[in-house]
């Protein structure tokens, strides 16, 4: 007999067998308007994916473009294995510098917008938006050459944080299972850069929307070491929300706030606490718009909790603030804030009877193992989130995730 549910199945073949709970720590769960990868069944239960939250539609990497073909792994490995969807723009960044160029320019109104913005006379500090497009660009061609060789020790002159953790995990996971990783770049982003302010690093963000594909969003700062990835987002679905514009000044530079910025619904840390202790609870905020990152997030967690104790298994979650907050004010007085978790699922067998097996790139960390006592999984996790302004009837939006396992165990 097989019980289906959110993210584990029960088998039992005779009464004197002993059961297996397939656990899938945060399958897909796919709806009507949401794409589907190549080879993914309609049943999430029997695609496993790589442990993101449950997403309508696969988590792509922030900073991969659509590759010409699927890979191998696509199917296999599910979200957040940083494997994208097909696609004829991922011709950039494949050995072809002309493509590469043309794919990763800013559009003719972006490029008006990069002419007309200017620091203020004697403002040497201010990085401008050209210079965030170079530094954008040679991100995502260098990003696209270290991810062909799986390359984890050359991440860290591309990215920092998180951020790099999360790429190299998605490594590994490639390399134990002899698989390579898609490459490429995104096509056209969009740059604001945040006005620099004395005694902060700099900072940009970056937009890319490949239409039918994903929506991403990455944001870069200075370091003592250089220009670094350090957070980043992905919207996957087939006709994401609209974005909310970003405001800028006079001289086309955005304005960042503080962690503790008012003039909202809620500071930018309190709405990033709320978020993470919703999903950590496993009960939703009715302050946030339902979406695959928040309510139907919410809504497997319990699914996965009930079934668990039914087979004489606990489950127990945790979701730890990562890094810092930051955020961007937006037109309308709202703020367009990141922030970042490293959050943990773990089960515990309660008593004798039913084993767990973890699915995706979990279970690839663990060999497909089946557990009698004890089944966990770490995850790095990267949020976008719309935070409207104070006395707006506005719910928050999380615009996308990036998200991928860091380890798995199980005894």
């Amino acid at each position: 007999m097989i019980i289906g549910g959110a993210g584990i199945w029960l088998v039992r073949q005779n009464a004197s067998e002993q059961q297996t709970l397939v656990a899938d720590p945060s399958p897909q769960i796919f709806t009507d308007s949401s794409p589907k990868l190549p080879g993914a069944g309609d049943d999430p239960g029997l695609f496993g994916t790589g442990g993101s939250t449950p997403p309508p539609s696969p988590s792509l990497s922030p900073s991969l473009s659509p590759s010409l073909s699927p890979p191998p792994s696509t199917a296999s490995q599910g979200a957040t294995d940083r494997q994208p969807i097909p696609s004829a723009s991922a011709q950039a960044g494949r050995g072809d510098d002309e493509k590469a160029k043309s794919s990763t320019a800013p559009t003719a109104p972006e490029k008006a917008r990069i002419e007309s913005s200017s620091p203020p006379p004697g403002d040497a500090s201010q990085l401008t938006i050209r210079q965030a497009y170079r530094i954008h660009g040679r991100y995502q061609k260098e990003l696209s050459a270290v991810q062909g060789k799986l390359d984890e020790a050359a991440m860290g002159k591309l990215e920092a944080g998180l951020a790099v953790e999360l790429t190299r995990a998605s490594f590994k996971t490639a390399r134990m299972q002899g698989e390579s990783v898609a490459s490429g770049t995104w096509p056209n982003p969009q740059v604001w850069v945040a006005r620099h302010v004395e005694g902060s690093p700099d900072w940009f963000v970056a937009v890319s929307h490949e239409q039918g594909i994903a929506r991403v969003v990455d944001l870069m700062t200075e370091t003592s070491a250089g220009w670094r990835l350090v957070a980043s987002g992905a919207d996957t679905r087939a006709t994401p929300p609209d974005f909310p514009r970003i405001a800028t000044d006079a001289e086309g530079y955005a304005t960042s706030l503080p962690e503790n910025a008012t003039g909202l619904v809620a500071t930018p840390r309190q709405i990033a606490a709320a978020h993470l202790a919703s999903l950590e609870s496993a009960k939703p905020d009715p302050r946030f718009e339902d979406g695959p990152w928040t309510s139907e997030t919410v809504r497997f967690w319990q699914q996965e909790r009930a079934q668990l104790e039914e087979a004489g298994w606990i489950l127990s979650l945790s979701y730890r603030p990562e890094g810092p907050v930051r955020a961007l004010r937006t037109g309308d007085g709202g703020a367009l804030v990141w922030y970042a978790a490293r959050s943990t699922d773990s089960r515990m067998a309660e008593r004798v009877g039913a084993k767990v097996t973890l699915k995706g790139s979990a279970a690839v960390r663990t060999k497909k193992k089946a557990f009698a006592h004890s089944a966990s999984a770490t995850y790095g996790r990267m949020y976008v989130t719309y935070v409207p302004p104070a006395g707006s009837t506005e719910p928050v939006r999380v615009l996308g995730e990036w998200s991928d396992v860091l380890e798995s165990h199980g005894d």
